[in-house]
């Protein structure tokens, strides 16, 4: 038996499962026994930036009093934020050949267009992602000086929306960002750092929800466009079922979810309707749904 008495010496067999399913539970993201190293790692992070010197006292005190701050740092350390900017940007393609255009006419053309095309980025991270829509808005879209768009990005991860909030990148993040661009929409930070103008990072609004959290899902609605990229993988068959049922409430009945090229909705829920642009699959919420 591996013992739970002090951080850092890893979980019990029994330890590691009553933690899953209570992680599970409040957030409906699942980890099998793969991922057990990757859990152990996190956890006695989580223990040694805690007053408790052990994963019990810990454990105990995270499932029987309302600490919120000890939920959200298990979250920050559970959760896995890879991004870098203009990724996957075939799905900006469709989105700025087809889609938008789609929606400027289903809700009336420009001119008679009430209230402003909405777009959401959920999860978005460190920011790349709701930057880059609002950077290929500015540069490539023919309408953008004629309709009001509001940008949001949301995740459950505090420490990341931070860093969005905050918008200042490497190397990594901006490899496939064109140098014009760089120089047009960023500041240097130095060491090699460079922050997103203050322009830019204004016209983004951030949020931090959980997907699977129906309740808290309730406040994102009408928006024309969803981008939901590589997170539903993460979840089992019941919280990605929930998370589809709550992206539809989000979306204006036509509106339409972007989902990572290696997810499908088909496996998930038939609420959506498939639809094949030239750039790939999107997935439309019915027109005249409830």
């Amino acid at each position: 038996m591996v013992s739970t008495t002090a951080a850092g010496t890893g979980l019990s067999d029994a330890d590691f499962t009553r933690f899953v399913e209570y992680f599970y539970k409040r957030t409906g993201i699942h980890f099998n026994a793969g991922k057990r190293y990757f859990v152990d790692k996190r956890i006695d992070t989580c223990v040694r930036n805690s007053p408790y010197d052990t994963f019990t006292s810990w454990f105990a005190a995270l499932r029987m009093s309302d600490k919120s701050a000890m939920l959200q740092d298990l979250i920050n350390q559970l959760t896995v934020n890879e991004t870098y900017f203009l990724r996957e940007d075939y799905q900006f393609d469709a989105m700025l050949s087809t889609v938008l255009p789609n929606v400027l006419r289903d809700r009336g053309g420009i001119g008679r267009i009430t209230g402003p095309v909405k777009i959401l980025s959920l999860p978005c991270s460190t920011g790349e992602e709701p930057y880059s829509i609002a950077l290929r808005l500015l540069e490539e879209w023919d309408q953008i000086d004629n309709v009001d768009v509001e940008i949001h990005g949301a995740d459950i991860d505090s420490e990341v929306l931070d860093k969005a909030a905050h918008a200042s990148y490497g190397e990594r993040s901006l490899q496939r960002v064109p140098k014009s661009w760089l120089n047009k929409y960023f500041t240097s930070v130095g060491a090699g750092r460079y922050q997103v103008d203050e322009g830019i990072r204004s016209a983004v609004t951030l949020h931090r929800v959980n997907v699977c959290d129906t309740a808290a899902m309730r406040a994102f609605r009408d928006y024309d466009v969803i981008y939901c990229r590589n997170v539903l993988i993460y979840f089992d068959e019941l919280s990605s079922r929930r998370a589809a049922e709550n992206l539809f409430g989000a979306l204006r009945p036509g509106g339409y979810l972007f989902l990572g090229h290696s997810e499908s909705m088909s496996r998930i829920s038939p609420i959506f309707t498939p639809t094949r642009l030239p750039e790939g699959i999107v997935y439309q919420r019915p027109t005249g749904a409830n």
